[in-house]
């Protein structure tokens, strides 16, 4: 449909007839009106000076962007209320569960645990006797692999509130973290009975199925916490987990798939997927996975691990050999402690470069190897004669004497 632009609207005008509706009547409508709104704008402006209430409602929202499982929005607008309100606990409470979900979607963000510790420390040594403060204190805990502590701070509150649901999965959490599983997994079951804490208690029960071996209930129960927030990435990720521990590649790879429909941009769905599709022998697309995720994230040492390795089972050692020493080379200059490290770039490394010949890189490679053993007392397992690889070692040359 054109619209006819030669017309003018004031050619219309001359057509306009009042009808029944004086022009009298008309005016005095108009100007009761703009009184009116006159009068909001003057209530507005007098008001304007007073406190909004926007704290409730910040909160309010804040939940609901968690169950949407939009972590990032949770943290920011959690961080906005507390800035206004420090002793605001439900916000805190709030900001340290999404601060330890989130820590699970992407490896770039696994400091916010720590971030969460800082956090509710401080404030849970404060209040010792804040019960919400105090559980999602033991739910930390027990997530930054302190699960002594976050059993025994979940005890405490259980002790004055015995049907606190947070508490009580992050005591079972606890007893997982200890290997203490059928404990975990009758402590579980109690929370979920529980009110409140829905997804977090099934997601727990999960990880208690999982430690005494039962993945096809583990996988059950976190199909559960995911119909409850089926946006939270990290409950993609344990699926997908529980999966391959009984062989279901597919099942996996469509969790991984569903992490990707989530944050297109998730490095750690793409590993996954590289790790999966290596299992499975899938050679072109381990390699593909692997290369987006060093495209991603050039800074993370683990990407490049896998890429070489995936390059050594292809038999092109001399790609093995670059990316494992990119590999290295990140874990030295990003200080990674030596026990920490992974040893394998260093040894599949001095292997790719043994076979191609490269005995420059061999040598180097093989002492900054025995250099890290010595000073960290691991049990070096690269070893070679004296005299150096067998390969690099000049042979000699026998002479008769007359």
């Amino acid at each position: 449909m054109r619209i006819n632009r030669s017309s003018s609207r004031l050619s219309f005008r001359k057509r306009r007839r009042w009808g029944c509706v004086s022009p009298t009547l008309l005016l005095g409508v108009i100007l009761g009106g703009l009184m009116a709104l006159s009068w909001n704008w003057i209530g507005q402006w007098f008001q304007s000076g007073a406190p909004p209430a926007l704290a409730p409602a910040s909160l309010q929202a804040a939940e609901a962007a968690f169950n949407r499982g939009d972590l990032s929005r949770v943290v920011g607008m959690a961080q906005q209320i507390l800035e206004s309100q420090p002793n605001n606990t439900a916000a805190l409470v709030l900001l340290a569960r999404a601060l330890v979900y989130r820590s699970f979607s992407d490896f770039h963000f696994e400091e916010d645990r720590q971030t969460a510790l800082r956090l509710v420390s401080e404030a849970a040594a404060n209040q010792p006797t804040d019960n919400d403060l105090q559980a999602v204190y033991a739910f930390v805990l027990q997530s930054i692999g302190d699960p002594v502590n976050a059993v025994e701070t979940a005890r405490r509150v259980l002790e004055r509130d015995p049907g606190h649901s947070l508490a009580r999965m992050a005591l079972a959490m606890g007893f997982s973290g200890v290997g203490s599983h059928d404990i975990a997994l009758r402590e579980s079951l109690q929370a979920v009975s529980s009110s409140g804490w829905r997804m977090d208690t099934h997601r727990a029960l999960a990880i208690s199925y999982s430690g005494v071996g039962d993945y096809r209930n583990a996988i059950q129960s976190v199909e559960r916490a995911i119909k409850l927030n089926d946006r939270m990435i990290p409950l993609y990720f344990e699926r997908a987990l529980y999966a391959r521990q009984i062989g279901d590649a597919d099942a996996a790879s469509v969790a991984y798939f569903r992490v990707l429909a989530i944050d297109p941009d998730n490095v750690k769905a793409r590993f996954r997927l590289c790790e999966l599709s290596s299992v499975m022998r899938e050679r072109e697309a381990a390699i593909n996975y692997c290369q987006q995720v060093t495209e991603r994230a050039p800074a993370f040492a683990d990407g490049w691990y896998q890429l070489g390795r995936e390059y050594f089972l292809q038999g092109n050692f001399e790609l093995a050999q670059q990316n494992f020493n990119r590999c290295s080379t990140l874990q030295v200059e990003q200080g990674v402690e030596i026990e920490d490290r992974r040893f394998e770039c260093w040894y599949l490394q001095g292997q790719a470069a043994e076979i191609v010949g490269d005995c420059p890189s061999l040598l180097t490679t093989y002492n900054e190897y025995r250099a890290m053993a010595n000073i960290s007392g691991l049990t070096q397992t690269w070893v070679y004669p004296p005299e150096g690889p067998p390969s690099c070692v000049a042979p000699s040359i026998q002479t008769n004497s007359g």
